[in-house]
């Protein structure tokens, strides 16, 4: 078990940005991972950055390490629905991908009415809205209640914002092609139900989650960056989860919803925000350490040493390559 001092003794060592001098003409950098294209294979980095409400808020201790195993994990899980896109694993922080041609949506995929972003099912519902990316939603529901069944409700980039869409606005816009996006949405609940599956072996409740596919080089849809994980996904605990309901209190929350209204409480906006605390960034690492070892059954035995962790990972990209 990972103790409180594990984690704060790393809050002076996380990995913010993983920019290496020798690999900058092919450096890209995302919201969490930094990526490198090298001898044709993408190189995923995971950092420990936090993001919310599309701002970069700061690093969690261990953070990338627990993302990139709990991705590893489920890629693993899923492999029989569809194939992804790793190829190795030369560090806790690192994968290394078989390089797509990314579909341009989000593939977002939600059993709950909850949310608390812009985009979220709830702040819609809330709003009025009844029909939410093409999907009609009855009158008269409540926050966190269950919907009948698992939707899609896809994203898109605009102005550097997820944005709402529908299917048919999808292939009415192009993005993606009829029968490719019969494709995505046949996998994406395919992965959910599997996940849903294993998840309440664990206890635990799948809310929603958001996946990226690309396609190979031979035209085969593949699952890409993350999987599952609380950067990616929402997760309640099951036993509280109906008495905590009927009560109108919020669900017991092992992602990063916990933080969202944290946020919410200090005021976040586009000019105001607020300083992670190391109280804060230890709690969210000691979450995400749970989630972890709640969802694979598995002690998260992370990777502590006294070298900072951007010269262990370019050594380790280094010995791959």
């Amino acid at each position: 078990m990972v103790t409180d001092a594990q984690i704060r003794s790393q809050l002076d060592n996380c990995l913010l940005d993983a920019k290496f001098d020798r690999w900058a003409d092919s450096y890209q950098k995302g919201k969490v991972r930094d990526m490198y294209v090298l001898d044709g294979k993408r190189i995923l980095i995971t950092t420990d950055r936090q993001s919310a409400f599309d701002h970069v808020l700061g690093a969690i201790p261990l953070k990338g390490q627990v993302l990139n195993r709990i991705a590893l994990h489920w890629f693993e899980k899923t492999k029989d629905i569809m194939p992804n896109q790793v190829v190795a694993v030369p560090d806790p922080n690192v994968t290394v991908a078989r390089e797509l041609t990314i579909v341009p949506v989000e593939v977002v995929v939600r059993r709950y009415l909850t949310g608390s972003t812009d985009t979220s099912i709830w702040t819609n519902y809330a709003k009025g809205v009844r029909k939410f990316c093409g999907v009609d939603l009855p009158d008269g529901m409540v926050k966190n209640q269950k919907l009948e069944s698992a939707i899609i409700t896809p994203t898109t980039k605009a102005e550097d914002h997820d944005a709402s869409i529908s299917a048919v606005e999808i292939v009415e816009r192009g993005l993606v092609d009829a029968d490719r996006w019969a494709e995505v949405e046949e996998k994406a609940l395919a992965l959910f139900a599997r996940g849903t599956e294993i998840a309440a072996e664990r206890g635990l409740v799948l809310v929603d989650t958001k996946y990226e596919m690309g396609v190979d080089e031979n035209g085969i849809l593949t699952i890409a960056d993350e999987i599952h994980t609380p950067d990616s996904s929402r997760y309640w605990v099951s036993d509280s989860y109906e008495e905590r309901h009927k009560n109108g209190e919020e669900p017991e929350s092992l992602d990063k919803e916990f933080l969202r209204l944290w946020l919410r409480d200090k005021g976040i906006s586009d000019t105001n925000i607020p300083e992670l605390d190391d109280d804060i960034r230890t709690q969210v690492s000691a979450r995400y350490i749970d989630l972890f070892e709640r969802v694979t059954g598995l002690s998260f035995d992370p990777e502590i040493g006294d070298a900072p962790v951007a010269e262990r990972i370019e050594k380790n990209i280094e010995q791959y390559f």
